[in-house]
């Protein structure tokens, strides 16, 4: 007996990144060291006060009930203690703050509560494979904002054309940006927070590496414009911040129709998540934040040692300003998925092509700083024994 699926099932886009893991897995199991710098997934492990934490809350009885069914409401003060302590950020918990299971699943259901099949959602390209299965769910039609780098990774808006800007209803940003690593600056929110709203196109900003700035720079939430509330919402996640994304912690944050709307679909789906492990998040938001300052200084530290190596053995490219990932153009001759096979069959070092990441991601590769820094230069050492810079 046969099962047909859905046709929302059957628009999702095939998952690049399912068969690059098949291809380093191989490699593995064929008995040689990986070095695997094609993946998005903290290396280092929660920390302690955070761990400590869950093991306590654990144990309360009251936390192996149904949670409340939108959240605990210690949680959503604390993000918005979190963001006033940290951004300037001035949010009411009760209307301007949802809890999400991760911030993917956050992403995904956006386009499932507001776009109707045939309605158009402007979304960045090269970007986070995720929005386009949102949009593909819902029945949307994408329209592709370039990120090109002598634009500095950022949608140019006055490119946009007018019928689709009138026809489009939602719009997808994320900065720091995944996979380029760019930074947005207060010019551009200002840019996009106005085109959103003279358009009346909901803006969803994916802040996901929020915390993850380099040379004494902290990226700007898109809340801390005076109009952001009004065209949209912030996604934020406790996974790379804090180490905890197996946790799947998450929030939306911003406009309170949006965020209502947001936790009457979750009604229907969830109880909320565990207490303990949203209990035990409250501790991550609240206490010291020495942790994520030097979570950050370690990433900043291994995209010097990265970008100093490569550069030595000739490989060119600008480091990135933020994120934990590198962002690199491929050597002539090459697509970036040629290039990938080369570097994992021939030195046994994973990459992620950039084609993965949508058409402009093509002619670069995106490298994570999810390893120790020895094992990054040796990652150069091996590329070098190439002679693919020479």
């Amino acid at each position: 007996m046969r099962f047909q699926p859905s046709e929302a099932m059957n628009r999702l886009p095939v998952q690049f990144f399912s068969g690059l893991t098949g291809k380093v897995q191989k490699q593995v199991e064929a008995g040689y060291d990986v070095i695997n710098l094609g993946q998005g997934n903290p290396d280092k492990p929660t920390p302690s006060h955070i761990v400590a934490a869950l093991q306590r809350e654990a144990e309360n009885p009251l936390n192996h009930k149904y949670s409340p069914f939108q959240g605990r409401k210690e949680l959503k003060e604390a993000i918005a203690y979190w963001y006033k302590q940290e951004r300037g950020v001035q949010l009411n918990p009760e209307t301007e703050v949802a809890i999400l299971f991760g911030g993917k699943a956050g992403l995904v259901e956006l386009s499932n509560i507001f776009l109707n099949p045939g309605d158009v959602c402007l979304v960045p390209d090269p970007g986070y494979p995720d929005y386009w299965s949102g949009v593909a769910m819902a029945g949307g039609v994408m329209e592709m904002m370039p990120l090109r780098e002598e634009n500095g990774f950022l949608p140019d808006f006055t490119q946009i054309a007018p019928d689709v800007a009138q026809r489009a209803k939602m719009m997808f940003l994320n900065y720091p940006n995944n996979p380029t690593g760019a930074v947005a600056p207060r010019a551009f929110i200002e840019e996009a927070v106005k085109f959103c709203r003279d358009n009346e196109v909901l803006l969803i900003h994916d802040y996901a590496y929020g915390a993850i700035g380099f040379d004494g720079v902290t990226p700007p939430s898109f809340l801390s414009h005076p109009d952001a509330k009004d065209v949209g919402i912030e996604v934020y996640t406790l996974s790379k911040s804090y180490n905890m994304a197996g946790w799947r912690v998450g929030f939306a944050l911003g406009n309170p129709e949006v965020v209502r709307l947001i936790n009457l679909y979750q009604d229907h789906y969830f109880v909320s998540l565990f207490g303990a492990v949203q209990m035990a998040s409250v501790e991550a938001l609240t206490a010291s934040q020495q942790c994520v300052y030097d979570l950050c200084a370690m990433y900043e530290s291994r995209r010097n040692t990265l970008y100093n190596a490569l550069h030595r053995i000739g490989w060119k490219a600008q480091p990135t300003p933020g994120s934990f990932f590198a962002w690199l153009p491929v050597p002539a001759g090459y697509t970036s998925s040629s290039f990938a096979d080369v570097l994992l069959n021939e030195a046994q070092v994973a990459v992620a092509p950039g084609i993965g990441f949508g058409e402009q991601g093509e002619g670069y590769v995106r490298v994570g700083l999810l390893v120790e820094e020895p094992r990054l230069e040796e990652a150069a050492e091996r590329i070098r024994r190439l002679h693919l810079f020479e």
